[in-house]
């Protein structure tokens, strides 16, 4: 048995060796934190050496870690996004110059208004790409929606945000 524990052991050291710095570049792609990217392929490889008897890979190693870091780092990227509060949200979007020339209570509850009057999905969308910074690409994977439909969906806020909105009402930094 312990020739066995030494032969995985190696062999894990092998893969973490070739693979690691890929892995980081694939993770960093989407979580756009070096230190969080290098947390998910810390944590793949904690659990893949943990699973690793039960792990049946019909492919290379590399595509199969590949699949798993990018799944990974996706989920880690939505539960970034989870946590952060709408307070947050409200804080980052306002312009400073619009910050401080009107009320803060004024601006929080104007926004908080409209974007209360989004639908949720549509609502979501429109926040991780305009306060979070996502790609369309991006949201569409953490969705599992089309690009074609969060395109659409932005069009349906901007203009919703635009029609109800009184100018200099609400300034975005973009």
């Amino acid at each position: 048995m312990k020739a066995q524990s030494t032969v995985d052991t190696t062999e894990t050291e092998f893969l973490f060796k070739e693979h690691y710095t890929l892995l980081c570049i694939v993770s960093f792609s989407i979580l756009k934190d070096k230190d969080a990217a290098r947390d998910v392929v810390q944590d793949f490889f904690i659990s893949y050496w943990q699973n690793r008897s039960t792990i049946s890979i019909k492919v290379s190693f590399q595509a199969y870690a590949v699949g798993a870091v990018r799944n990974l780092s996706l989920m880690a990227l939505k539960n970034v996004n989870k946590d952060q509060s709408l307070d947050d949200v409200v804080l980052n979007c306002l312009d400073d110059e619009a910050h401080n020339s009107l009320d803060k209570a004024k601006h929080h509850e104007k926004l908080w208004e409209l974007l209360n009057q989004l639908p949720h999905s549509r609502k979501e969308i429109f926040i991780s790409s305009v306060v979070h910074g996502q790609s369309y690409a991006e949201i569409s994977e953490l969705n599992g929606i089309s690009i074609n439909t969060v395109k659409t969906q932005m069009k349906r806020a901007y203009a919703f945000l635009r029609s109800k909105a009184k100018k200099n009402d609400l300034i975005f930094k973009i």
